[in-house]
């Protein structure tokens, strides 16, 4: 953690927030509405993580990652999970070529910058498993030989939350992979009219802004923006409120709760506020960063137990407590001194 120097200059931060604002612009020319689905996969691909997108058919959930993924540049392939997947069909496996009379390494689709798995609850727990460790160690092992993935590479996987027949649901802990689930709505009304006016006739397509190469130079600006200690100290006590939420000023949780998040919900929130701050054009955190991505970095992270799941309880409502309850940070700019100060 970052408590006192910033090491990114005000001007930097805003050409790379005028660069990532127009990123976001050329998505919103094709995707109407659903402005908080785009902010955060922009967020998380900039905090270099995974991302989960859950909703109905028809919210352009893949239409908003192939869009995303053509302002952005860089390679990118949709994989369409079904329940007959195996993992070589997307890892890549051996073929024996009689020509050459030996095996040959043929590499699987997720060699692409970004992968958009689609519907990934209706393959197996192998085809799941497969996926989650190229996600994690970002490489593919076949034949004794290691293939690293290439730079940047981001997984959005969708799912549909509607249908239980010929569906593995994700674990919990396997969940616990992704930096952020984003839950994608209907749209408002007159959304749906501009959708209707927009998409009928001759739909919009939208211009590359960036590469591969300025993507990583934008990650590498967010791993940069400051955090005060102040800011740390707040992201920690959130997450430990999940899992001790009698001593945070939550004791009713404490039998709704069964499972806290894990301590990549808070490696998940310093990234995920890091990459939003430097969206927002600037170069330190606030507490306000940190509180607009907890649900989606936290939510999913938390497993409620059997009779709160009975009762309907949303993990989201959860943390939407946590944030009312556990007091943020009072952090000011001392010009005077050129560093962060805390009340």
């Amino acid at each position: 953690m970052r408590g006192e120097n910033m090491t990114i200059t005000a001007r930097d931060t805003g050409s790379e927030a005028a660069l990532l604002q127009q990123a976001l612009t050329e998505v919103k020319h094709v995707i109407v509405g659903q402005e908080h689905m785009v902010e955060r996969m922009l967020v998380a691909l900039v905090a270099r993580g995974h991302c989960l997108l859950e909703g109905v058919p028809g919210v352009a959930k893949s239409l908003a990652v192939g869009t995303l993924a053509t302002v952005v540049g860089g390679s990118f392939v949709r994989i369409q999970f079904t329940p007959d997947l195996v993992p070589s069909d997307i890892v890549g496996t051996r073929i024996y070529k009689p020509s050459s009379e030996q095996f040959d390494i043929e590499l699987g689709p997720v060699f692409a910058n970004f992968v958009l798995a689609d519907e990934v609850n209706r393959a197996p727990a192998k085809v799941q498993s497969a996926l989650l460790e190229v996600m994690a160690e970002k490489q593919v092992s076949l034949a004794g030989r290691t293939h690293r993935l290439p730079k940047p590479f981001v997984v959005v996987a969708t799912q549909n939350p509607i249908e239980s027949e010929g569906v593995y649901p994700l674990p919990e802990a396997q969940r616990d992979r992704f930096l952020m689930k984003i839950n994608v709505v209907y749209p408002e009304a007159h959304e749906e009219l501009q959708i209707l006016q927009r998409m009928s006739v001759d739909p919009p397509s939208p211009q590359r802004v960036l590469d591969p190469d300025k993507l990583v130079s934008l990650q590498r600006a967010a791993e940069q923006v400051s955090v005060h200690q102040l800011i740390a100290d707040y992201i920690v006590r959130l997450v430990l409120a999940t899992r001790r939420p009698a001593e945070y000023g939550v004791p009713e949780f404490t039998q709704l709760i069964e499972i806290g998040a894990s301590p990549r919900a808070t490696l998940g929130l310093v990234t995920s506020a890091r990459a939003l701050a430097l969206v927002r054009g600037r170069d330190f955190v606030l507490p306000e960063d940190v509180r607009d991505v907890a649900r989606d970095v936290m939510a999913h992270r938390i497993v409620l137990t059997f009779d709160a799941l009975a009762d309907g309880v949303d993990p989201a409502h959860v943390v939407d407590r946590i944030l009312a309850v556990v007091p943020p940070p009072r952090v000011v700019w001392r010009q005077a001194y050129g560093h962060w100060g805390g009340r």
